[in-house]
């Protein structure tokens, strides 16, 4: 089973997806942040102590399935950072971002995840997976800004057709759209 949670930032995805398998220990947690910053090291620090400690941990943006193990279920958080990482490797030195080099940014992303899946569906195991609606605000001032607002978005139309089910997560409330 492929599940895709979707929401706005501190909407309650993460909590919704770890809830998912609460009970369960033969989970692996594929962590997609980089500690770049104190801020970012916290955050991290508190998605850890969210999850169960009987979870084996796999991070990286890159090369995802080789999370793959033994266990049977997977969760992967978050989609949106991992499209923002792989985005500044490929366009860390670009002032503006063609709608061609999107387009690499785009396919790239999407490659690494549906990789994952494959082999997840392959091995018949189960895969969460969180990322951010983030279309349903402002128009950023910026245009990498935008370039990413935009990659995002089709990256989570892409992945959503091959999920089983799809949610979205408002307030707290995770609510079944597929």
């Amino acid at each position: 089973m492929i599940t895709l949670i979707t929401g706005g930032a501190r909407s309650g995805k993460s909590a919704f997806a770890e809830s998912l398998y609460e009970n369960d220990n033969d989970v692996v947690y594929i962590a997609t942040a980089k500690v770049t910053d104190d801020e970012m090291k916290e955050r991290v620090k508190q998605h850890q102590n969210s999850r169960s400690k009987q979870w084996r941990t796999y991070e990286g943006n890159y090369n995802l399935s080789k999370a793959i193990g033994t266990e049977k279920k997977y969760l992967l958080d978050c989609i949106t950072i991992l499209t923002s990482n792989i985005m500044y490797d490929i366009s860390k030195d670009e002032e503006n971002i063609s709608f061609q080099l999107q387009k690499l940014i785009e396919d790239k992303v999407f490659f690494e995840i549906k990789e994952l899946i494959d082999e997840i569906r392959e091995k018949d195991f189960n895969l969460v997976m969180v990322t951010n609606e983030v279309g349903d605000s402002i128009v950023p001032s910026h245009s990498i800004s935008r370039a990413f607002r935009d990659i995002q978005g089709r990256v989570n139309q892409r992945v959503a057709a091959l999920a089983d089910q799809v949610y979205l997560v408002c307030c707290g409330i995770p609510v079944k759209i597929k």
